[in-house]
């Protein structure tokens, strides 16, 4: 690896709670927890539209959110169930401070932090 060390992610979600992994401060080489974010979902509605329109809005600051916690991306693996993975893939690649990040993702269900942290270590070495 060269002396610049990459910025380097990983997000286990679904739709409605994120657990974000990076690079620790000062080495570069171990990867930690850098955050949860979570997403309530929509009201129950009676106007189908209207929740259909909430729910693209808290879906939308979700993203942000988890986003928020992530600097200067080089590459990201996102996991986790369901298809909200690409949909966030999307997001970033729509985003111009994110849009030329490596994206990679895949599927898995809910894990420890523990176990989180160590499939984002074998994908990235």
């Amino acid at each position: 690896m060269s002396g610049k060390h990459k910025k380097q992610f990983g997000v286990w979600m679904d739709a409605h709670h994120a657990t974000i992994a990076g690079l620790k401060d000062g080495d570069g080489t171990e990867f930690v927890i850098l955050g949860r974010v979570d997403n309530p979902g929509a009201d129950r509605n009676t106007n189908e539209n209207a929740e259909n329109n909430q729910e693209q809005a808290l879906t939308h600051k979700f993203f942000k959110e988890i986003a928020a916690k992530m600097v200067n991306i080089d590459e990201i693996h996102v996991t986790g169930t369901g298809q909200v993975q690409e949909q966030f893939i999307h997001f970033l690649s729509d985003t111009p401070q994110y849009k030329h990040a490596v994206a990679t993702e895949s599927t898995s269900n809910r894990m420890s932090d523990e176990a989180f942290l160590l499939m984002i270590t074998d994908h990235f070495r």
